[in-house]
């Protein structure tokens, strides 16, 4: 890898051989940085670390809630439209700015209107979210 800095030689030991060895960083090697980096989201940002119970199906449980929580967030993430910058923001930011937002909640016979308070930034994101998370994704 060639930076502004100068030369960043990587060098990846595999008995894969197949492939250039380009497509092996750049398709296996990176692939597997990026699985890592999703992990340590997991565990920092959803608290899924914490597996206190004595139990180990009551831990189980905690890990699966965990996970649904994490593609709950993610997609909630990726039904934001690009050009927001909540598009590319991590959980924690996601939480604070969309979930624990106060709103004023009525419930009629064929729908619940949410109004928001007139200084929420993220009230008109919010609003089109459930129609962004009902459109089918290709």
């Amino acid at each position: 890898e060639a930076t502004r800095l100068g030369l960043d030689i990587r060098f990846v030991v595999t008995n894969v051989a197949e492939g250039t060895p380009a497509w092996i960083y750049e398709t296996l090697y990176c692939a597997r940085g990026q699985a890592e980096n999703l992990i340590k989201l997991h565990k920092s940002q959803l608290r899924s670390d914490r597996t206190s119970c004595r139990s180990a199906l009551a831990n189980q449980m905690r890990l699966v809630l965990h996970t649904a929580a994490y593609w709950l967030m993610l997609t909630v993430r990726d039904a934001i439209p690009t050009l927001r910058n909540l598009a590319r923001a991590e959980f924690t930011t996601l939480r604070l700015r969309l979930l624990k937002v106060a709103a004023r909640i009525t419930e009629a016979r064929h729908r619940v209107r949410l109004a928001f308070a007139a200084a929420c930034p993220e009230a008109d994101l919010i609003a089109a979210l459930p129609a962004a998370l009902l459109r089918p994704r290709i």
